[in-house]
């Protein structure tokens, strides 16, 4: 009976300790602004959120020209994932069966930590840091390949291109990762360098994959498609067409991929030690009971109905379902366009197009800049979502 007592009491632990959980957001006000939502959240939010909220206030920031102010959020989320996040308490919690998977550290899933270092890349660009850009655009192709066991690699079409292009205008040679890029395309295939090219259009539209959970379990991360009504870009400049680009990524194919492999993404683990535990304290109840009924085997009959208890409780604090958080402001298309311009002032409109090669009413940007008689190119970021007119 004492070692009946000393397990349900050890039950009781584990299962105060496992439900002891609450909605981080539940007092979280909500005005509908994203960047004021994330910028809340970043100061007053879990630590273990704050990833997520930089990468939503990041792209927030960009869709308003409010370039300066995308970048000590993606500064600070970059810090977290290049190596910070393998310290901290949580993230190893998580990693146990005890603790939900949502508990951890978020960093995202692979597609949204290429988006990071792809739209730092663009703010470096701008600022003239190529070399630091280039860097970027390395980056992002190590969040999508599998460095350690080399079973697949990046395969987006859009990072080996800049990749390229980078190096070709810091007066290296771009052709390796030009003709890598050029076979990765699925959709939309780029066009040869110009080095003489002095205004760059990164253009993203769309909406983004979501996450679900799903399984006994939730324990099966699952994907969303994303969607877009937009389908191309025409670029015009001074009221001359300067480009017409169709998407060179899509982000729903790379959030469900790896090297082109579709993946499922099971934690497995957890979900076969709450079945089995279940199981077996189904097993030790029934037979426990049977047995107690009897003075000869009693105590072995209490003893298995300590057990059953025990293993129903372990089972009831197992927690396998998926991380579903995300960065939901992303889209689902990338693009980009480079054009070779004169010095002076500048009207550019980016219309986007439907699948019949429509402009879709109201989405058209219109960005005023001026371009020097330097060698410093002029960027321009362009989301389907963008406020307009931008005055650069």
């Amino acid at each position: 009976m004492k070692g009946l007592r000393a397990c349900i009491g050890l039950g009781l632990v584990a299962a105060l300790v496992g439900c002891a959980t609450s909605d981080p957001y539940a007092t979280t006000p909500r005005t509908g602004d994203p960047y004021i939502d994330a910028k809340w959240s970043i100061t007053h939010g879990p630590a273990r959120d704050r990833v997520m909220w930089e990468y939503r206030a990041a792209a927030a920031a960009l869709r308003r020209g409010m370039y300066g102010e995308a970048k000590p959020p993606l500064d600070d989320a970059l810090l977290t994932v290049g190596g910070i996040y393998a310290n901290v308490p949580e993230a190893k919690r998580a990693r146990s069966y005890f603790h939900e998977e949502a508990r951890k550290t978020f960093l995202g899933e692979p597609y949204e930590r290429v988006m990071a270092y792809y739209y730092r890349g663009i703010l470096y660009w701008r600022d003239g840091e190529l070399d630091n850009a280039r860097a970027c655009f390395r980056s992002a192709q190590i969040q999508d390949a599998d460095t350690e066991n080399k079973e697949y690699s990046s395969d987006y079409a859009l990072l080996d291109y800049l990749d390229g292009l980078a190096t070709t205008k810091l007066g290296g040679d771009g052709s390796d990762a030009l003709k890598r890029a050029k076979s990765l395309c699925k959709l939309a295939v780029p066009p040869d360098y110009d080095p003489h090219a002095n205004v760059l259009f990164f253009l993203d539209y769309g909406a983004s994959p979501t996450k679900c959970a799903t399984g006994e379990y939730h324990e099966q991360l699952r994907f969303l498609p994303g969607h877009s009504v937009a389908r191309e870009v025409m670029i015009n400049v001074d009221g001359r067409l300067a480009a017409h680009v169709g998407p060179y990524d899509d982000l729903t194919y790379q959030a469900t991929t790896r090297g082109g492999r579709v993946m499922d993404y099971i934690l497995g683990n957890k979900a076969v030690f709450k079945k089995s535990t279940d199981v077996a304290g189904d097993v030790a109840l029934i037979s426990g009971a049977v047995l107690a009924t009897d003075r000869r085997t009693d105590e072995a009959g209490l003893g298995l109905l300590a057990f059953g208890l025990l293993s129903k409780i372990v089972s009831a604090t197992t927690r396998p379902a998926a991380d579903v958080r995300a960065w939901d402001n992303l889209p689902q298309y990338l693009s980009f366009a480079a054009v070779s311009l004169p010095p002076g002032p500048h009207v550019a409109t980016a219309e986007f197009l439907d699948e019949r090669r429509q402009p879709i009413p109201n989405l058209t940007k219109t960005i005023n800049f001026t371009l020097a008689a330097s060698a410093r190119d002029i960027v321009i970021y362009v989301n389907d979502q963008s406020l307009t007119p931008q005055n650069l």
